[in-house]
C-alpha cells in the first residue's frame, strides 16, 4: 500500500521546511500538533497536540530516518497508543521531498511501508490532502485552515 500526493507552494524551500519541522509551521499543519524530535538520523519524534487525551495527546510517534534541511524529511510511524492497543506493532513510513520549482516548491509525499493489516491507511488518505492543503495555505498566506472539528 502506497499513498502519494505532490502539490505545488508558492513559497521557498525553506518556508516550506519551516512548515514541516518548526512548531508553529507544524501547529498550522497538523492540526494543532506540534512535531517534537531533536532532528537526528535515529532519535525518536512524536507529534503532540490537541485529542482525545487532552491538549497533550499523542498522535503519531517513531523515528527519524532522513532529516536533510530544506530538501527532505523522512520518519517511521506508529499511531499513537489511544487510536489502537496494538499502536507499536503498526508501523508506516512517511517521506517529505522538497525541490525548487521556479519561484514554488514542488512538494512530494509519500506514505508508504505499511504493516500489514494496518488499519490507519483509509484515515491518513483522507488527512494527508488536509495537512497538504493547510501547509500551502500557511506558507503563502500565514493563516491555518478551519476543517470543522
Amino acid at each position: 500500500m502506497k499513498l502519494e500526493y505532490v502539490t505545488y507552494v508558492n513559497a521557498s524551500p525553506e518556508k516550506v521546511w519551516e512548515a514541516l519541522t518548526s512548531p508553529e509551521g507544524t501547529k498550522a499543519a497538523f492540526f494543532g500538533s506540534e512535531l517534537k524530535s531533536s532532528f537526528e538520523v535515529g532519535a525518536p519524534f512524536e507529534y503532540v497536540g490537541p485529542g482525545s487525551e487532552g491538549e497533550s495527546t499523542l498522535h503519531v510517534y517513531g523515528e527519524i530516518l532522513a532529516f536533510e534541511p530544506g530538501r527532505r524529511l523522512s520518519y517511521s510511524e506508529h499511531p499513537g497508543p489511544s487510536y489502537y492497543d496494538n499502536h507499536a506493532e503498526l508501523l508506516t513510513r512517511i517521506t517529505f521531498e522538497l525541490e525548487p520549482s521556479g519561484s514554488c516548491t514542488k512538494l512530494t509525499l509519500v506514505n508508504d511501508e505499511w504493516s500489514e493489516n494496518h488499519p490507519g491507511f483509509a484515515n491518513s488518505n483522507g488527512a494527508w490532502p488536509m495537512v497538504l492543503s493547510s501547509i500551502k495555505t500557511w506558507c503563502e498566506t500565514g493563516q491555518t485552515l478551519d476543517f470543522g472539528f
